[in-house]
């Protein structure tokens, strides 16, 4: 590479900068977000060379922006930001920020350390297509958890009955008898005939009888909120409760897709052959490990990116262990679920997670413990393409065989 640019990403602008290698700045402009912008930013960036012969830096991964230059033919290569903001002393005294600087600033690392940086490989469609849904389902399923805490505490302020009445407030019997009973006077003349055609139309199917679901009904302590507060939560409970119901909906919709979409990919097969690795689980490994086999050059480099392996801290007689920030915690989320499950279906990861408990660690830590020890068979699976299976895992076969 001759021409190396500098990119700093900004909501509603772009600003760039253009260096050869010698350092030399040969562009600097700042581009709008929208059709003409980007346009006008390929056609100037042409102008210095093949795309294919120029390389752009950036500090995301991802977004419309990327996938533009992607498309274009350029190589991108997305830089950390704590990198640039690490970098800023060696420009400037003062360290301060500025979207004209940061360009600068990328393309001539890129400039000087750009064989220690790894170019972006674009995903295939079926993995981008996977990501976005994966990725919208847990946005959707943390505003469904924020909904029912909040809901749950409004209860518990006036009329804490329905609240604990079943397993999960969120679930959908729970929502229909909220909407159908907001409030203490609603639910008054409530008796067992009526309950139980209630259970009957949701298809209740706990372990609880008709007398028990009322008693701990009334069981619960006795509101005390007078009838123009209880009126307006109940409104607002029952506003809360139809947001959350359609919420509910989307959400297993979205599953339902998700898991079909996952069985059609061979990365996916690969994963849900894994132990207790399931399909929603294992879309969200897939989804965020891909279809480039190169994108991680070692096994090491995927626990790092995974956020299970820990950083070292050493300095002369000095030495320490500590939490791991920078990550895909995304990924993190999804390798820990698979690991804390996998647990409970192969005596091999049991044995791990238990070893690590008798030494000393807490739960959490036991299972990044385990999810290390999983990544590098996941990681060999992964390259050679091959699903998992017991009978060629060593430390699995040898312990299966002695019993």
């Amino acid at each position: 590479m001759t021409i190396f640019v500098g990119l700093d990403w900004g909501g509603s602008s772009h600003a760039v900068c253009i260096v050869d290698a010698a350092g030399k700045i040969l562009d600097h402009f700042t581009v709008a977000h929208d059709r003409d912008g980007l346009a006008d930013l390929l056609a100037r960036l042409r102008r210095y060379g093949p795309p294919g012969e120029m390389s752009v830096a950036i500090e995301r991964p991802s977004g419309l922006l990327v996938d533009v230059l992607v498309e274009a033919g350029f190589v991108v290569t997305p830089i950390h930001p704590n990198v640039v903001k690490a970098c800023r002393s060696r420009y400037r005294a003062v360290a301060a920020k500025s979207d004209p600087g940061d360009a600068y600033i990328l393309a001539d690392i890129l400039r000087t350390d750009g064989h220690r940086l790894i170019p972006l490989r674009p995903q295939s469609d079926a993995i981008k297509a996977l990501r976005a849904l994966v990725r919208g389902r847990d946005d959707l399923v943390a505003s469904k958890v924020v909904l029912a805490n909040q809901l749950r505490a409004l209860l518990d302020s006036f009329w804490p009955g329905p609240a604990g009445l079943f397993a999960d407030i969120a679930s959908p019997i729970a929502l229909a008898f909220i909407q159908r009973y907001p409030t203490p006077e609603s639910a008054s003349r409530l008796a067992e005939k009526r309950m139980a055609a209630f259970l009957a139309q949701n298809q209740y199917c706990g372990r609880r009888s008709v007398a028990d679901v009322l008693g701990r009904l009334r069981s619960a302590p006795s509101p005390t909120a007078a009838e123009a507060e209880a009126d307006a939560k109940g409104e607002l409970v029952r506003a809360i409760a139809g947001t959350l119901e359609g919420l509910v909906a989307q959400i297993a919709k979205l599953s339902s897709r998700i898991e079909h979409a996952v069985a059609q990919l061979p990365e996916g097969r690969i994963v849900m052959s894994f132990p207790r690795a399931g399909k929603i689980c294992a879309a969200q490994i897939t989804a965020e490990l891909g279809d480039v086999r190169t994108r991680f050059q070692s096994e090491d480099h995927l626990a790092a990116e995974a956020g299970v392996a820990p950083v070292t801290y050493q300095s002369g007689k000095s030495r320490g262990v500590g939490w791991r920030w920078a990550c895909n915690k995304r990924l993190r989320a999804a390798i820990t679920c698979f690991a804390d499950n996998s647990r409970h279906a192969s005596p091999w990861a049991a044995k791990i997670y238990q070893d690590a408990r008798r030494r000393g660690c807490r739960h959490p830590h036991a299972v990044r413990i385990l999810a290390r020890a999983w990544l590098r068979i996941l990681w060999r699976a992964w390259q050679d393409g091959m699903p998992y299976d017991p009978q060629k895992h060593p430390a699995a076969r040898a312990l299966l065989a002695s019993g």
